[in-house]
């Protein structure tokens, strides 16, 4: 059992979901992101997300597409958040996914890009521009890795069906179509989308995109087996860059948004 799919199960055991978080490797430094990732699982954090930094990031909105922009001045690289991951887990054992374009994958490599990520401890990856069509010889090369695919809010049920089986550690349900962003607003049809998935699959259902409040943890958590939190975590990073307590402002958020995992019903 992977340390995700061990996680998901204790949180179960503790009628809690999953409060997944996500911040951009090398936002605005690498040093910073390795104190961040300790303070993160301090605060409440049960899986992380390192976004790998890329020029023309799919999907993201203004945010994160800055954070991007930020990690590149300094040359952030696939290695250099493989060579991170390495050195923090040292230091804790929380679950840590790398969300990536393919495209940097097959640059580096795919096969020395698993093997370096399951020697410097990667749990994960999530792969947001690889066609689920084509996704096939990727998932037979990265055993080990969880893989972990987007399902898309207008997916029909036989794709739902073709996605899940390939996925493991978790299904990411986007909870709507368009980009990453705070604000807007959770959709109505999110209950009947992750019955959808849930009809055909056994493995926990995450929801990400346009969640950024603790009412809206609380409301995905009453649904899902977890959330997933990006750009409004991103957002209180860009606030506080080079102030003092930067961290335990991002950490003192992210207690907030945990406190709407507590499960209200029996979990899913």
């Amino acid at each position: 059992m992977t340390r995700i799919s061990e996680k998901f199960k204790r949180l179960k055991s503790l009628h809690q979901k999953a409060l997944i978080t996500y911040v951009t490797a090398g936002d605005p430094t690498l040093a910073f992101t390795e104190k961040l990732i300790y303070e993160l699982e301090r605060s409440g954090a049960d899986i992380i997300e390192l976004g790998v930094p890329f020029s023309d990031p799919l999907a993201d909105g203004p945010t994160i597409q800055a954070s991007h922009m930020r990690a590149l001045k300094n040359d952030v690289s696939v290695a250099s958040v493989i060579e991170l991951v390495k050195k923090v887990r040292a230091k804790t054992n929380i679950p840590i996914i790398l969300m990536l374009s393919f495209n940097l994958v097959f640059h580096y490599g795919t096969q020395k890009f698993v093997s370096d990520s399951l020697d410097a401890g990667v749990d994960g990856v999530i792969p947001p521009d690889l066609s689920h069509d084509e996704a096939t010889s990727f998932v037979n090369e990265a055993k080990g890795l969880d893989t972990i695919f987007l399902v898309a809010p207008t997916s029909t049920d036989e794709r739902i069906q073709d996605i899940v089986k390939d996925s493991t550690g978790f299904v990411y349900l986007v909870s709507l179509t368009g980009i990453t962003g705070e604000g807007r607003g959770l959709p109505e049809d999110i209950k009947n989308n992750v019955s959808r998935i849930k009809r055909y699959t056994g493995k926990p259902v995450a929801v990400g995109f346009g969640i950024s409040t603790p009412a809206q943890v609380k409301e995905i958590c009453n649904l899902a087996d977890g959330a997933i939190v990006g750009s409004a975590i991103v957002k209180v990073i860009e606030q506080n860059i080079g102030k003092v307590g930067a961290l335990r402002k991002v950490g003192t958020f992210v207690e907030k948004l945990k406190s709407g995992t507590v499960c209200q019903k029996s979990p899913v």
